[in-house]
């Protein structure tokens, strides 16, 4: 048994930190690494008492940190079993957003006015944007922060946008069909904001998905950053065995606008997780081209 292996003073009354802290911190380090997946039964408060040493009301205590986690579901008769870890699963090299890829999202518009931003007016060529933030929630827990920058000319506003998709509106309202983009994924620590936002501690683990979009004609249209909750989402991607050789990107080369292409059709999927790998590869034939002419 997993108990077993784990050394006794690994709760320990000479730290510091409550002996129910220390205990509820073992527990979620098993069920966060998947040592415990969900369904699997904990040992009772008896067994957990004595393998460490403490009193069953440490235990019980600890359990319940864990229960308000969302970790553990606790029942009588039944003990306390780790609870689905209800992740929310994202296909990044897809177009469509959360919106769009999980049932049962709300989006709340936080802010939507003008704003001067060098780099998005320089990315999207346009001297007015837009700044656009809003808060993505599923089952009523908040699991993404999103920042947009648009063209101010495309005229949008905070009802529409409420529990709506972006892309979406886009298209039905400007006729503006989102086909191509380039996206960066990093792992980020939540600021004070961003933490107040999503509701985690300040410093937590955040995945950042960033990038830009374009329209049919090459066109920029929208500039993002996503902050997503990393014990919330996982991001999906599907790969491809090539034979194409890895394009490497030349330093000082110019980035060329990225051509429309159909959509992918279902079950395929880009080794490069958001440009097909073809196009990928003219566009750095193309850039190197340019550099030597």
């Amino acid at each position: 048994m997993w108990l077993d292996e784990l050394a006794d003073d690994a709760v320990d009354p000479t730290r510091k930190l409550p002996l129910h802290a220390q205990l509820s911190a073992v527990l979620r380090s098993r069920i966060t690494d998947g040592s415990l997946p969900a369904g699997s039964m904990l040992p009772t408060e008896a067994e957990l008492s004595e393998k460490f040493g403490i009193s069953r009301s440490v235990v019980r205590q600890a359990l319940l940190a864990l229960t308000g986690d969302g970790l553990v579901l606790r029942g009588r008769g039944r003990g306390s079993v780790v609870a689905p870890l209800g992740e929310h699963h994202r296909l990044v090299q897809r177009m469509s957003g959360l919106s769009t890829q999980l049932d049962e999202v709300t989006t709340d518009v936080l802010s939507l006015s003008p704003e001067r931003d060098a780099l998005a007016e320089s990315t999207l060529g346009v001297r007015d944007v837009v700044a656009l933030r809003r808060l993505r929630s599923a089952a009523g827990s908040p699991i993404a922060l999103i920042h947009t920058w648009l063209p101010a000319a495309l005229a949008l506003s905070p009802q529409e946008l409420t529990n709506a998709s972006l892309h979406s509106l886009l298209r039905r309202k400007h006729g503006i069909s989102i086909l191509t983009g380039r996206r960066q994924v990093r792992a980020v620590a939540a600021s004070p904001s961003q933490a107040g936002s999503l509701q985690v501690p300040v410093g937590s683990p955040l995945l950042l998905l960033e990038g830009t979009s374009f329209d049919a004609a090459g066109l920029p249209v929208e500039m993002f950053r996503t902050w997503h909750r990393a014990d919330k989402v996982v991001f999906d991607l599907d790969v491809v065995k090539s034979d194409i050789a890895e394009p490497s990107p030349m330093k000082g080369s110019p980035q060329p606008q990225p051509q429309p292409q159909p959509q992918p059709q279902q079950g395929t999927a880009s080794n490069l997780g958001v440009a097909d790998r073809a196009r990928a590869l003219a566009h750095e034939l193309q850039a190197l081209a340019e550099e030597l002419g």
